[in-house]
């Protein structure tokens, strides 16, 4: 199964009150950790890159020879999506024209106006390609890639605003925020989520920051239409934790330890562990 966009797989799950896992490439082995785990536990995926990430990795074409190479050498049968994060406007075209499935143009940092215009403008190219689209309204708080925002609630009728433009899923702000969570966050923001799901009918919603969210609070975000999480923190903390526990215990010292491959393997595996986790905890489990 080669790549697939995110359309099909976010109607599955709004259907069945559940939501797929999204999350963040930032090296080869998040590749393989994120593929394998979702084809041992059946999961569809979602995979995201940001534009530090393109750049990081060699740009959009190369990630995607990468992603559908890696797939059909580790004989992945599971829908995989390969997503643009955040992505500026010209990201989002670099990224369609470099073979990705599904594209995020985040426009939130223009007045609704400009944002409209230009998600249309995405939309329009898209939908000759096969290729879903995601937008934003209302800036999700943190930091993503130098952009630093501190987490507004969105407006539900600018949400209606962009849903009607035909976007496949919505990222709406609702206090929710990129990296670690303030011992001070106040949680999101359900009254918003609810009035802006009213808005946008059964257009499916993104909770983006997923990574601190306390679990019952994601839980609560589906079953109020949230059909896609984002996550890329959680997942890195348990690659650097893993890494620092092998370098620390010395096994880089013991025979060919030093090899990069043997010093990254328990990253990799502490992230597909991580991934299992959060797909646990989504309900996306099994419905491959």
């Amino acid at each position: 199964m080669g790549l697939v966009n995110a359309k099909e797989m976010l109607s599955k799950a709004k259907a069945g009150h559940y939501a797929v896992g999204h999350f963040n490439l930032n090296n080869m082995e998040s590749v393989r950790a994120f593929l394998l785990a979702a084809q041992q536990v059946q999961s569809p995926i979602i995979l995201g890159v940001s534009g530090g990430t393109a750049k990081y990795m060699g740009g959009y074409r190369t990630i995607a020879d990468m992603v559908s190479d890696f797939m059909d050498f580790l004989e992945i049968t599971v829908p995989v999506c390969l997503h643009v994060d955040h992505g500026t406007f010209e990201e989002a075209l670099s990224a369609i024209e470099g073979g990705f499935s599904s594209v995020m143009f985040d426009g939130s940092k223009y007045s609704i106006e400009e944002n409209v215009e230009k998600t249309k403008y995405i939309v329009g190219l898209c939908r000759d390609r096969n290729i879903s689209v995601e937008a934003e309204v209302g800036a999700i708080g943190g930091e993503e890639d130098g952009h630093i925002a501190m987490g507004e609630c969105a407006d539900p009728k600018e949400c209606r605003a962009i849903a009607d433009l035909g976007v496949d899923m919505l990222a709406a702000g609702i206090g929710n925020i990129h990296g670690k969570y303030p011992a001070d966050w106040k949680g999101l923001n359900f009254d918003v989520l609810a009035a802006i799901q009213r808005e946008t009918k059964d257009l499916p919603l993104v909770l983006h920051g997923g990574s601190g969210i306390p679990d019952e609070m994601v839980k609560k975000a589906i079953e109020l239409g949230v059909c896609k999480v984002n996550v890329n923190t959680e997942c890195q903390l348990a690659f650097a934790e893993a890494t620092r526990e092998y370098i620390e215990e010395g096994k880089d010292q013991q025979g060919k330890g030093f090899t990069p491959r043997a010093m990254l393997a328990p990253g990799l595996e502490a992230t597909k562990k991580k991934c299992i986790e959060k797909m646990e905890l989504f309900g996306s489990i099994g419905k491959a």
